[in-house]
Parts: C-alpha cells; structure tokens; sequence
C-alpha cells in the first residue's frame, strides 16, 4: 500500500450549516463535483467531504452511537478497481479489521472499509471520476 491520504471525509449534523462555514466563512471552492447531500473541497493535494454523518457511518458498516464511531473517515484511493480488495486484505493481514468488503459504489466506483487497530476508519476507494495526479494526488473537478 502507498502511502497516501486522498480524502478526509467529515460527518458533519447539520449539511446545510457545514457547507456554508466551509465555502462561504472560510471561502473554500466546492467542486463541481458535490451534490445535494455531498461537499467536496481540494485542498491541497487531497480533498476534503463533507456528508451526514449517519449515512457515512452507514457507510462504513460502524455503530453511530456515543463512544463508537468518531465522525470521520480518511480514504486512500487507488488507480485501479481491483486494487480496493488487495489494499483491504494488506491492512487486514497487518492487523486491522475489515468493516465492510469492497463492493460497487452508487455514485459509479468501487469501495471498502477498514479500521487500524485503534478503530481509526479508512476507507478504499477506486473513484473513476477523481483520477489520482502521477505523484498520488487527488484532483476534484472545477
């Protein structure tokens, strides 16, 4: 596995307050790649979400409830499909936990889950709209 962080995704309770104290306070462009549910922000070389938390922590296959979860989630992408299951099963096999097998995505790509020994949440993901740049950096569309 590479190391690389592409995304932090940030779950957020309240959509509407979050996208306008990210774009409008702090004056951070929203891709034109975010919806009515999802924010996407570049920020640097990665990329930053923002989604409600009970649907990312539905996601994810984790517990929402007080002490589990913590409301965040970092993504490694990957350049090709089937390197999600490979990357899942490396973090597996170094001690980490599989929360949720690579499978088609709804909004168009592949992806899965996995939580580091402490419970920290990764997800994997194969994003054919987000290519990662030749040096594994993430581009968001304008």
């Amino acid at each position: 596995m590479e190391p690389r962080v592409s995304l932090i995704t940030l779950g957020v309770s309240d959509f509407d307050r979050a996208v306008r104290f990210y774009r409008d306070g702090l004056g951070w462009h929203m891709s034109g790649a975010s919806s009515a549910d999802t924010a996407f922000f570049q920020a640097g070389s990665l990329a930053i979400a923002l989604w409600l938390r009970p649907l990312l922590a539905a996601d994810a296959g984790v517990d929402d409830s007080a002490g589990g979860f913590g409301g965040i989630s970092m993504a490694h992408n990957v350049r090709e499909k089937e390197q999600v299951d490979a990357v899942l099963a490396e973090a597996v096999a170094a001690g980490g936990t599989l929360l949720k097998a690579g499978a088609e995505a709804v909004w168009g790509g592949y992806t899965g889950y996995f939580a580091d020994p402490d419970g920290h949440v990764w997800e994997v993901a194969w994003n054919p709209y987000f290519p990662l740049g030749a040096d594994g950096s993430l581009r968001l569309p304008e």
